[in-house]
């Protein structure tokens, strides 16, 4: 299974798979149909709390990243989610934020990647 990162604001293209919006919030000013989405996976963002102390701020990265991917490990959702989509060979995870580089997609993928190296 490949999982790519892809902004919600750029083109859905075919070659994206199945496209997962993994924010807590839809983006602004983007329509459902815009979007072009196959699920939206809340429960593969961080908490409320945890992306309103992060607040985007880069100097907050480590831990946040720290902090987020302890909250997917005490969660069952990455598994529950990559049980069900197991058979995709391609999963596009959709989110909104302008730093491309210090947001949560990034450590959300990282961790799919290790429960999917970890698979017999």
């Amino acid at each position: 299974m490949e999982l790519l990162l892809k902004r919600a604001y750029e083109p859905a293209l075919p070659t994206d798979g199945y496209r997962v919006l993994v924010d807590r919030l839809w983006p602004r000013g983007l329509s459902r149909e815009r979007a072009q989405l196959d699920e939206w996976a809340k429960d593969l963002a961080p908490s409320t709390e945890l992306r309103q102390w992060f607040g985007h701020d880069p100097t907050r990265w480590d831990e946040f990243a720290r902090d987020y991917r302890s909250e997917l490990e005490a969660s069952t959702a990455p598994q529950d989610f990559l049980a069900r989509l197991g058979a995709q060979e391609r999963i596009t995870l959709v989110y909104a934020a302008h730093d491309q580089e210090h947001c949560h997609p990034l450590v959300l993928r990282a961790y799919l990647q290790t429960l999917l190296a970890s698979q017999p």
